[in-house]
């Protein structure tokens, strides 16, 4: 027999925005069930974020290892054993699992729901034995790894990130077939793990992001052994005696890799198979995408999307924005929108993060910016380390507002929360140059590009001029 329960609010999907949607609303005093068909946590705790870090660390220790001699340690590497890699990647899933476990959330006041849910009106979700009649519906379906018509693919086993994880075996030759973000990280980490890899790019490595800093990335693949093989399209997939063949159209003509493994990672799709948006007055638009205003409600505006469901950039931060966006709306009926400069992090090493807009946005929209820059080869702690690679970018207008930054270099993803924070509170540059950084850090190179903004003009020959004319009379 169904039951049927009332509820403020009814969350579908346990992934980054659903979570925080359903533990913030809770804890605030609203009734909330949340359904989730799979796995609590979603993608990034399961399959994306947290096991991709974790081999990547794993990768990360090995290459410390053998670049030990710069800093006059021996060290080497005997081997990477690749059954404890995989049970170390299992592990810290485990280990952050409670967080976003059912227990944890009913300790909330969430009502955990775990079966696949599906609308049966314009208020109304069902799922399991159970209908909700809420008065706020979230869509929070996340997304899944989207896989390419191309020619006998659907005829060859092929691994996503969600089942790269699972193996238990080391690759002996992983082809990766697409070169974005997911594709970069992965491919390096297998390579520091002691695979053969090969990147195959329709376009260009890392296409999305500042070529000058994907150029950095790029030679770090490069000096990893990860073959890369751009403006190279996939035309076909078969099999062969020990994996697969993957055939390749460049500009010089058709090739063919090999290799044991073949990871599809050319992006994600979002779907809303099975939740039967038409019974609640859900429309979607050409491509299949909810269409929502500025608030993330859908034309029916009882119900929010949030995270991948959203349609636009698929981060797990961005999720947990709107969340917030959701809840303020939702609980306090406040016209909260969701806007907001996002900052982005490719974790391979070097690390690459941008936030704002990029050099390319800035000159189609005729915007006018002075480009600054400060490289880490210019600071002492990244010299110290010997890790001098990349440098920090800033684009700034003519009255020194930030428009948009660029870091790449090691700790990347960290340094670059200073741009983003600059950037979300409409600071200028003189806010940053004059920060006092400790020393010494690599977010230094911060306050040395915000700086620079000045030198043309302090040290000048007016400024000089003026001081000797002032020491006259000191």
């Amino acid at each position: 027999m169904t039951e049927t329960v009332q509820a403020d609010i009814c969350v579908i999907g346990a992934g980054a925005g659903g979570l925080s949607v359903a533990a913030g609303a809770s804890q605030m005093g609203a009734s909330v069930v949340l359904f989730e068909k799979g796995t609590m946590g979603g993608d990034c705790l399961n399959v994306g974020c947290v096991p991709s870090k974790a081999l990547l660390a794993a990768g990360h220790a090995a290459h410390t290892a053998r670049e030990a001699g710069r800093y006059g340690v021996d060290a080497a590497v005997n081997g990477v054993d690749w059954p404890r890699v995989h049970d170390h990647v299992k592990g810290v899933i485990a280990e952050i699992a409670p967080m976003d476990s059912v227990e944890r959330y009913t300790g909330f006041g969430v009502r955990v729901v775990q079966a696949e849910a599906r609308f049966t009106g314009p208020r109304t979700v069902e799922g399991g034995d159970v209908r909700v009649e809420a008065k706020f519906i979230v869509i929070a379906t996340g997304s899944t790894p989207a896989v390419p018509p191309i020619p006998g693919l659907d005829a060859v086993p092929f691994l996503t990130n969600e089942t790269v994880f699972d193996l238990v075996e080391r690759p002996r030759r992983l082809l990766v077939l697409g070169g974005g973000p997911i594709g970069c990280e992965l491919a390096q980490a297998h390579a520091r793990l002691g695979c053969e890899v090969a990147i195959v790019e329709a376009a260009r490595l890392l296409g999305n992001e500042d070529q000058e800093a994907a150029d950095v990335v790029r030679l770090a693949l490069r000096r990893d052994e990860v073959e890369i093989h751009e403006g190279a399209e996939a035309v076909h997939v078969g099999r062969t005696d020990d994996g697969v063949a993957l055939t390749v159209r460049g500009e010089d003509g058709e090739s063919v890799l090999t290799g044991s493994h073949l990871l599809v990672a050319v992006g994600r799709r979002v779907g809303f198979e099975g939740l039967d948006l038409g019974r609640a007055g859900i429309e979607t638009d050409e491509r299949g995408r909810l269409r929502l205003d500025a608030r993330l409600r859908t034309n029916n505006r009882r119900v929010f999307a949030v995270g991948d469901a959203a349609g636009g950039a698929q981060f797990t931060h961005l999720a947990g924005f709107h969340a917030g966006i959701v809840i303020r709306n939702v609980l306090f009926r406040l016209p909260a929108k969701a806007e907001t400069a996002l900052p982005r992090v490719t974790y391979t090493a070097p690390e690459l993060a941008s936030v704002g807009e990029d050099e390319a946005t800035l000159r189609a929209k005729g915007i006018a910016f002075e480009v600054l820059r400060w490289p880490f080869a210019e600071n002492d702690r990244a010299v110290s380390e010997r890790d001098v690679e990349g440098f920090t970018k800033v684009y700034v207008s003519p009255k020194g507002r930030i428009l948009g930054a660029v870091v790449v270099g090691t700790n990347a993803g960290e340094i670059l929360s200073l741009w983003a924070l600059a950037i979300s509170k409409k600071l200028k540059v003189g806010d940053l140059a004059g920060l006092v950084v400790p020393y010494p850090t690599r977010a230094e190179v911060v306050k040395r590009a915000a700086g620079s903004w000045y030198v043309p003009k302090l040290f000048s020959e007016r400024t000089r001029r003026i001081v000797r004319f002032l020491m006259r009379f000191a």
